[in-house]
């Protein structure tokens, strides 16, 4: 039975920065390489980044992207890694149109390659605008080992790709993804692994990104499962890391060739004879999944760092309320970035409370974050002075005047500001355009009020069994929410309790539910009609509205597309 010992390498690529993905791939390769890899898979579009969006239509980067592959495999020869076979994704171009492609590079060359056949064109995915779909299986022979591969998509398609591979015949089946995390998705992945892994009666290695791109973020959780679909071993998510496993496979599959199923089945021999037998190394421990709260704690800090360090930042502003939201971004800010790289400002007006300054202040003293105090009130008295403003007016131009304070620091000390709105706040329209909703990053922007709170008893509940001072103040856990724009105002004098809303909320913007389903589901119908209107008010908001993470199925932004005027109304 041949043996073949193969890297998946879980790599955390930048769109568009084809000498620097390069060198991850070289760097990578070279570790598998040490570890006596005989071949190493590397995610979907690793060389270009993904999502690529309209960088794929410009002629310039699918002919640079070209160009580099090729590069790339001479640089792997030259780096002493020609006898590795390299499965690297990237864009590629013919006379049908741009591909969402892999290679396989060996000794120096380009020896396969093979485009996505099923284009996904829902949620955040838009690649039929981009790609022309393929419509041949390259199957590589490596030390008497056939080799089949299907990529992200192809993978999730019933009697696609993988039945096909299954009917030719190979012995092993590699899957390159750039898969976006959203909460529970890692549940869905091993089912569906093991599932193909039977359908194509061989074992099946999937490698995923990780890392931040705008507003969505890769989680990884590359497996490897059996041809009975049980797992071998896992990736722990979002961290970079290589798996290198041993495979003893049975070799010999059929070699059928020609039309299968619907694909040109294809044949290519990097090398025919087996390696001579050795001593497998030990399989590598699956990682212990994540739980709820610390995978999207994981991945609102993955999103925030990434987002920074890959647009030229190395530091954040934003203000401190004292509140929830402003203490979760403080704290993610820190684990994402380092506390010397966070800058907090407070910025009372006269209506802020006594709690809301000492609040803000203790979490300085327990984050360490660099802190100043800059009152708002003289710039607010000028404003509401020269323009006569009263009521709502007055109050926005408190936010408004923390906004322009922000976005002034911003400039003077090239800090990013960050937005501290969380998606229940920007699905109602509860925040102020230009005030609190300014800045380059919102890192809460896809997480409910509610799922705030959760997240900070668990950040707090981490550190403390790790023996650390908790960073979030109970305080700010625990009091009512307030903008504290008025004398006295609580968020629940202007919406409905926070565990009643976020359930309206859910059912409406993720389910995509109507009027009469919610009705039917046990709200109220005064309430169900207040949120609706609320809701559907907000879109020019939130168009404005800074990016932030996905962590959810629909998120504001890529994921629900709705239009600004519209005489559409629910009820």
């Amino acid at each position: 039975m041949p043996q073949l010992r193969l890297a998946l390498a879980q790599v955390n690529a930048c769109v568009g920065d084809l000498a620097g993905n390069a060198e991850l791939v070289v760097d990578w390769t070279r570790k598998a390489a040490e570890a006596g890899a005989h071949l190493v898979v590397f995610p979907e579009m690793v060389l270009t980044g993904y999502p690529v969006e309209d960088l794929a239509l410009r002629e310039s980067f699918a002919q640079a992207s070209r160009e580099a592959l090729a590069g790339l495999a001479k640089r792997l020869d030259a780096a002493g890694c020609g006898e590795v076979a390299v499965f690297v994704g990237y864009l590629d171009r013919d006379e049908h149109g741009k591909r969402n492609a892999a290679a396989v590079l060996h000794g120096g060359e380009v020896v396969a390659r093979q485009n996505k056949h099923h284009l996904p064109n829902y949620g955040v995915f838009d690649e039929r605008r981009y790609f022309t779909p393929g419509d041949a299986l390259d199957v590589v022979r490596l030390h008497g080992v056939e080799v089949g591969m299907v990529i992200c998509e192809d993978l999730w398609q019933d009697g696609g790709p993988i039945a096909a591979l299954g009917a030719a015949g190979v012995d092993l089946v590699v899957s390159p993804n750039a898969s976006p995390y959203e909460r529970e998705k890692d549940d869905a992945r091993l089912p569906l692994v093991a599932r193909r892994a039977v359908e194509a009666r061989a074992p099946l290695a999937y490698v995923n990104l990780i890392g931040g791109q705008d507003e969505l973020v890769f989680d990884g959780d590359t497996m490897v499962v059996t041809a009975e679909g049980e797992l071998v071993t896992r990736a722990p998510q979002f961290v970079e890391h290589l798996v290198v496993l041993d495979l003893d496979l049975p070799g010999g599959a059929p070699r059928t060739e020609g039309v299968v199923n619907g694909f040109t089945v294809r044949r290519r021999t990097v090398s025919a004879d087996p390696v001579a037998a050795y001593e497998p190394l030990p399989v590598p421990a699956a990682a212990e999944p994540l739980s709820d709260e610390a995978e999207v704690w994981h991945a609102l800090v993955t999103g925030l760092r990434d987002y920074t360090h890959k647009n030229g930042f190395r530091s954040v502003v934003l203000g401190l309320s004292g509140g929830i939201d402003s203490a979760v971004v403080a704290a993610l800010a820190v684990d994402a970035l380092g506390a010397d790289s966070v800058y907090g400002v407070s910025m009372p007006s006269v209506y802020s409370s006594d709690h809301s300054k000492s609040d803000a202040y203790d979490l300085v003293q327990r984050t360490g974050v660099h802190y100043e105090v800059q009152p708002i009130a003289d710039m607010v008295q000028v404003f509401v002075g020269q323009l006569g403003l009263t009521g709502l007016a007055e109050e926005n131009v408190q936010a408004r005047c923390r906004g322009v304070t922000l976005m002034g620091l911003s400039n003077q000390h090239g800090h990013l500001v960050l937005a501290t709105g969380n998606k229940t706040e920007l699905a109602v329209g509860y925040s102020t355009i230009y005030g609190d909703a300014v800045g380059g990053f919102a890192p809460i922007k896809d997480v409910l009020k509610t799922l705030v709170w959760d997240l900070a008893r668990w950040r707090n509940a981490q550190a403390e069994k790790l023996g650390e001072l908790p960073p979030i103040p109970e305080n700010s856990i625990s009091k009512p929410p307030s903008a504290e724009l008025r004398p006295g105002q609580v968020d629940a004098d202007s919406l409905p309790d926070y565990e009643l809303l976020d359930a309206v909320l859910d059912d409406y913007v993720e389910g995509d539910k109507g009027y009469h389903d919610l009705i039917a589901a046990g709200f109220a119908a005064e309430l169900v009609d207040k949120v609706l209107r609320m809701v559907d008010r907000a879109e020019y908001k939130r168009r404005q509205y800074p990016p932030g993470t996905k962590i959810t199925f629909k998120a504001f932004g890529r994921d629900r597309r709705l239009p600004i005027t519209s005489g559409w109304r629910e009820g």
